[in-house]
């Protein structure tokens, strides 16, 4: 058995005839570790994150992912789509042919993971921005996945509640024996990561402990 939870080697991908958005692009997640990508706007992030949850493909190259997987997207309104808490998180569970009982079990212990089993039946409206993050978690957990893809989950929220739930997904990683990879440009955020990546123009540029990746984007802000 593999010891990694995401590996793609020389992965290519472009949109049309544009110049490519990842070129021979590789890199490996160990099972159990929660890991960020970073990168400028253009470098590549989200694409890749597209490319290994299956919502595109590549072009060439090869992508080995342990399944299930759960999305995070970046802005949580594009997939919470039930009108109460629950509701969203059992929504996912359809296509398993649960029994009722087991649907709620599934259902009570995801929002129990993310600490909002209290919010069960309240409206997807009222609820702030990293309650919605939280939710949308709790819908890959609710599904079992194994992966946990992330896509610039904090860009939208506050920076308190920002900190917040990068904590609670490295809680769940370790607590659950999860994987994740979470893009962003936050440099804070590195503090809670196993490790990171960086990608320039479509590769990986640098890779390993996350601290000495900070520093390295810290003096290259200085610089610009």
């Amino acid at each position: 058995m593999s010891e990694w939870a995401i590996a793609i080697r020389d992965l290519c991908f472009s949109w049309a005839t544009s110049t490519p958005v990842l070129q021979d692009c590789s890199l490996q997640v160990p099972k159990g570790e929660f890991w960020m990508l970073l990168g400028t706007n253009g470098s590549g992030k989200s694409t890749l994150l597209k490319l290994l949850s299956g919502l595109l493909i590549p072009q060439s190259g090869e992508i080995e992912v342990v399944q299930p997987v759960g999305f995070v997207f970046q802005n949580p309104d594009h997939q919470l789509v039930m009108p109460t808490v629950g509701a969203d998180v059992a929504f996912g569970l359809a296509a398993e042919n649960l029994s009722t009982l087991a649907v709620h079990q599934r259902v009570e212990e995801a929002l129990a993971a993310v600490n909002l089993l209290h919010l069960q039946r309240r409206p997807i409206y009222a609820l702030s921005g990293g309650q919605k993050q939280r939710i949308a978690i709790a819908g890959a957990i609710a599904r079992h996945c194994d992966v946990l893809l992330l896509d610039e989950p904090t860009a939208l929220l506050d920076p308190e509640s920002q900190l917040d739930l990068v904590a609670q997904v490295r809680r769940l990683v370790k607590s659950r024996g999860m994987t994740a990879l979470w893009v962003t440009h936050r440099l804070d955020e590195l503090d809670y990561c196993d490790g990171a990546f960086l990608l320039e123009q479509g590769r990986v540029a640098d890779q390993g402990d996350p601290q000495r990746l900070k520093q390295r984007m810290m003096q290259t802000q200085e610089v610009a």
